[in-house]
């Protein structure tokens, strides 16, 4: 078992019912989300909620809400002994990046992943930092900053997967 948190950053109002029935879906409990007003943009709702179930809910969770284009949200999962740590981001420009994380919730890259960076940027000295930025990803970070902050602050509530 492993817990986490998936974080709803904006939504369209409309799409709040179907976001709470996909997790739903995926935790096998009502999901029932508190939302709040995204400040960040006009009908736009956001939410937190923590989870706790298996090992693959983090990606069950991604999966069930990837089809969702209009949805900014991560998922974090916590390491356990037996697997690491995962963050997943999903912007509708961007789609989804997912990265390994330790215990302390801070991103890894394997040697293969560091290797296929320092391979694409080849000799050129800038392109490195651009494709190590990627892979821990930056470019998702810097979008979805603006909706991290409308957020501080937010209670959140605790979801048990009974097993």
């Amino acid at each position: 078992m492993t817990q986490g948190v998936l974080y709803i950053h904006s939504a369209p109002r409309a799409l709040t019912p179907h976001i709470e029935w996909a997790a739903s879906g995926v935790l096998g409990m009502p999901a029932r989300i508190r939302w709040e007003d995204q400040p960040v943009g006009r009908g736009l709702q956001r939410a937190e909620m923590t989870w706790r179930g298996r090992e693959d809910t983090g990606a069950r969770l991604v999966s069930a809400l990837r089809g969702m284009h209009e949805v900014r949200f991560e998922v974090t999962q916590e390491a356990t002994a037996a697997v690491d740590g995962a963050r997943w981001s999903c912007t509708p420009e961007l789609g989804i990046h997912h990265a390994a994380t330790d215990h302390a919730g801070n991103i890894v890259l394997t040697e293969d992943h560091v290797r296929g960076c320092m391979e694409r940027a080849g000799s050129d000295p800038r392109a490195l930092p651009r494709e190590l930025g990627i892979a821990l990803g930056a470019p998702w970070d810097e979008e979805l900053e603006i909706y991290r902050h409308a957020g501080e602050g937010v209670p959140m509530r605790w979801l048990h997967r009974v097993s």
